[in-house]
């Protein structure tokens, strides 16, 4: 018996949903179990999640599913991360291939016999003369019977027992149409004198193509979906299978799974690292489009992270192992991409409410429709009516309801994670399309997040690599983030630093010291005060607009340089923001800088609105004044920036951020580029497209096509709808459904 705490959802597997009735009476039978306190399901993926606010038995949920008609499976860890839930639609679709071929074998001779001797009367003639009517009529009850109890069982073995429960659904539907054709059609075969004898027409092809194409949609439905997981399946291929790992001076090859924290993997170019780590010897290129998709290998040395199931191009190295199992950042991402896909959009929860009631509104339109007809109808009315309540019960689709969101979010959030953006919240797609602002972090985000020398102005005297190796050899002393950036850009620049003398720091100001003997002094205008700076004071005025502020540097008692240490702009930055600006969306810049220096930023970038000398606890109310605009999306990666993440209506995370701001998102950029916003928001407002398209097709489709069943164009046109026909349109829509979300896989990355 397993029991469960509140604070973690649990995922079950569930089987023989069909439509998204099916989805609404699991979730009801799961909402009346003591201790859940939410419960979706999801028929694309065929899992419920449930939030539990107490220890609650697992048995008590499996029972509520079973009460419901269906069957449930608790999904344990590592069934979760690596089988990724997908592989029961290959058996689906293995299974349904045998039914399809199966019912198509008996079903084509009653097909070709019946209809042929309708659609050509000699035809009727000639087998009239060669078979009695009533050794045909038996024949094709046979093969029919065969049909709907052999590879059509399921239909009734789910339908009927669902329409007794007073739940029917999409099963009782085919169950009942294609079962009252066959039933009047063996009343016709073997008891004729209970009906007129105008009416004695039977329908065994009707119940046979019927069931036929409804399979034959099921098949291609069930190949779509297997399709839809293909983002998580490529992920979880990704894994390595094995590691070289050091043991007792040795490398041994073991399985992943025995990889411990510790340990130290040598890798070999072109293989795959195993786990995520930090390297500890030589150095190499590493693909890792797999999950940031971006295509250029990243240069990686000793001190450098790499990540488990990243691919390994150029050199050797040896790479201590930091996290191992369901800790490693693919596990992460096949964890979260798999909670994204399980998830309902706002949009899905109203669909599912109409389509509950769809179903039994159905059976009461074709009883409606027998009726009417057997009244008002024509002779024989009494076929007519049956013939057009069947074509209701068979035309009437919440399949393509049911498959209308979960399709587009599953293929939609799988090429999310593919361009290196991972919805962690599937409800973020439909909000992030709704989004009318922008705001950034500045620090980490818009910038690189350390300080560089940025600006090196010479006096006419000097040369730039005579000055930075001087200034360079001094700083070398010190540990401010000025000095070390000055000297990261002569180490940078291969220049050879001096040697110091006499050395000293004056606090708050400068420095001074001896390089090989000349006299270097660095530090503010003030500190070097009784120098000439009448050489500098355009540069001063000019950097000074730019909200940048300078440190001089004196050799031997003249000023020979003014320095720019800043944090400065990621390269993507300014066509990021220029980019979104195309999108119709404003930009807005949260800063902890004065406001002069983040103006001139957000002047250089083209940023809209700007919340200076802001401080880490002020950014959520920065983040309300931004509401005045419309929704907003916050960018951030730090600690200090996650409450600002809970607090933005959608919250993104850069996934070089910290764990903090990772969990307080509701979308993570791997890799860091900025350019994931402009993924994130491609993909959010092409998979909601998609699923208006879905619903359009799948309602209009419904709203249309059942009156036409109904009889409504006979009176004026003469039309009327063949059950066969209504059988193919009805599987054509779901596969319509599931092909259309399957666009989604062709969404481009933008490219700047």
């Amino acid at each position: 018996m397993n029991e469960h705490v509140h604070n973690k959802p649990i995922s079950i597997d569930i089987e023989g949903m069909t439509c998204a009735s099916c989805v609404a009476r699991v979730e009801k039978s799961l909402l009346k179990v003591p201790g859940v306190t939410s419960a979706s399901v999801n028929l694309a993926t065929e899992r419920a999640t449930v939030q539990l606010s107490d220890a609650t038995d697992t048995d008590a949920l499996l029972k509520a599913i079973d009460k419901a008609g269906y069957k449930g499976t608790e999904r344990s860890d590592e069934h979760q991360h690596h089988h990724a839930g997908h592989t029961h639609h290959d058996e689906d679709a293995a299974v349904l291939r045998r039914d399809v071929a199966i019912a198509a074998a008996f079903t084509l001779p009653v097909f070709v016999l019946e209809m042929g001797s309708h659609l050509y009367m000699p035809m009727h003639h000639w087998l009239l003369g060669m078979v009695p009517q009533q050794a045909l009529y038996i024949f094709y009850f046979v093969l029919t019977s065969i049909v709907l109890f052999v590879p059509g069982w399921r239909f009734f073995k789910i339908g009927f027992p669902a329409l007794f429960r007073g739940a029917p659904e999409m099963n009782s539907l085919v169950a009942l149409g294609a079962g009252a054709a066959w039933a009047y059609s063996t009343v016709v075969t073997f008891a004729p004198q209970l009906v007129p004898s105008e009416t004695q027409f039977v329908y065994f092809e009707a119940a046979a193509v019927i069931v036929t194409l409804i399979l034959v949609g099921r098949w291609l439905e069930a190949l779509s979906k297997g399709r839809t997981g293909e983002a998580i399946q490529r992920l979880v291929r990704e894994q390595a299978k094995t590691a070289r790992v050091e043991r007792d001076g040795k490398l041994i090859e073991l399985p992943i799974e025995q990889v411990v924290v510790g340990d130290v993997i040598a890798v070999r170019p072109g293989e795959k690292v195993a786990v995520d780590g930090e390297i500890t010897d030589g150095s190499s290129h590493v693909d890792e489009s797999m999950i940031s998709g971006e295509p250029l290998p990243v240069s990686k040395t000793i001190g450098s992270s790499v990540v488990g199931g990243t691919l390994n191009t150029s050199g050797s190295f040896s790479f201590r192992a930091t996290k191992v199992g369901g800790d490693t950042m693919l596990a992460q991402i096949i964890r979260m991409v798999e909670e994204a896909q399980g998830g309902k959009l706002p949009i899905q929860q109203v669909v599912d409410q109409i389509t509950m009631w769809f179903v039994p509104a159905v059976i009461g339109l074709a009883i409606i429709t027998a009726i009417v007809w057997a009244i008002f109808g024509p002779e024989p009315a009494y076929v007519f009516g049956l013939v057009n309540a069947v074509a209701v019960l068979i035309i009437a689709c919440p399949c393509a309801m049911g498959l209308a969101t979960p399709t587009s979010i599953m293929v939609g959030t799988g090429r999310a994670a593919e361009l290196g953006v991972l919805f962690r919240k599937s409800e973020s797609l439909q909000q992030l399309r709704d989004v009318a602002v922008v705001a950034f972090d500045k620090t980490g985000t818009l910038t690189q997040g350390k300080p560089a020398l940025t600006d090196l102005i010479l006096d006419d005297d000097f040369t730039h690599d005579e000055v930075l190796a001087l200034v360079a050899a001094v700083e070398a002393k010190s540990e401010h983030p000025i000095a070390t950036a000055i000297v990261a850009a002569a180490e940078k620049a291969g220049l050879a630093l001096g040697k110091v003398t006499d050395f000293a720091s004056h606090a708050g100001n400068g420095v001074t010291a001896r390089v090989d003997g000349r006299l270097v002094s660095i530090g503010s205008q003030r500190h070097l005060k009784h120098l000439d700076f009448s050489d500098f004071n355009a540069a001063i005025d000019k950097l000074a607009n730019e909200g940048k502020t300078p440190v001089f540097a004196a050799i031997d008692d003249k000023l020979a340089a003014a320095i720019v240490v800043a944090d400065s702009i990621k390269p993507s930055s300014k066509a990021v923001i220029a980019a979104l600006h195309a999108m119709g969306l404003k930009t807005a810049m949260i800063s902890g800088d004065n406001r002069r220096t983040a103006e001139a930023i957000a002047r250089q970038l083209g940023i809209d609105e700007v919340r200076a000398e802001v401080l880490p606890a002020d950014k959520v109310a920065a983040i309300k004044s931004l509401r005045g605009l419309g929704k907003v999306a916050y960018v951030g990666d730090g600690i200090n920036d996650a409450p600002a993440l809970a607090e933005a209506d959608v919250g993104i995370a850069v996934g070089t951020g910290t764990d903090a701001a990772i969990e307080s998102a509701d979308v993570v950029l791997l890799g860091g580029d900025l350019k994931g916003v402009l993924n994130a928001l491609t993909i959010s407002r092409a998979t909601m497209k998609n699923i208006w398209e879905n619903l359009f097709w799948a309602f209009g489709y419904n709203v249309l096509l059942i009156p036409v069943a109904a009889g409504v164009l006979y009176p004026a046109f003469g039309i009327l709808l063949n059950p066969m026909i209504g059988a193919g349109a009805m599987a054509l829509s779901s596969v319509f459904v599931v092909g259309n979300a399957q666009r989604l896989r062709a969404v481009k990355g933008v490219t700047l």
